[in-house]
């Protein structure tokens, strides 16, 4: 295992995660869509840039209602609620693209955004435990070096 300091890992973690959510997303865009693969690059690249952007303002502003309303633990709840709104603040950027970029009606625009959010569940999970697995966590790092 690697252990890495904090903010190399975060920085590692997000570059991985992208550069295969992006072959990830060209491949299902591709399967849907019936275009090219470039064609279904470029918009996988947008739609990458998009989430990005969309992540840092959409948790700026939960953290600060977070704040505001002095929620000190994410419960299940607020953690349901913070995910739903946010994959829903995603698919209104994407469904006008996937209906500009490919010249698709709204059902299967939609369809390949449920295509997309269901794939991106299952690809979250194998990725991060496959990427904690490699590059430990430093807190994990400390506790396991510590003499009993």
């Amino acid at each position: 295992m690697i252990t890495l300091g904090p903010i190399k890992r975060r920085v590692l973690y997000v570059t991985l995660f992208e550069i295969f959510a992006v072959m990830l997303t060209t491949f299902i865009l591709v399967v849907l869509s019936g275009s090219d693969t470039e064609q279904s690059l470029k918009l996988a690249v947008i739609i990458a840039i998009t989430a990005v952007i969309w992540n840092f303002v959409y948790n700026t502003f939960f953290e600060y209602w977070e704040r505001r309303n002095q929620i000190k633990t994410r419960t299940f709840k607020i953690r349901s609620v913070h995910a739903i709104c946010f994959e829903g603040g995603l698919t209104l950027v994407c469904l006008p693209l996937y209906m500009f970029w490919y010249g698709v009606g709204i059902w299967t625009a939609l369809t390949m955004e449920v295509s997309l959010t269901i794939s991106f569940v299952v690809y979250i999970f194998i990725f991060t435990l496959l990427f904690d697995k490699v590059f430990t966590p430093p807190y994990q790092a400390a506790m396991t070096t510590k003499a009993p």
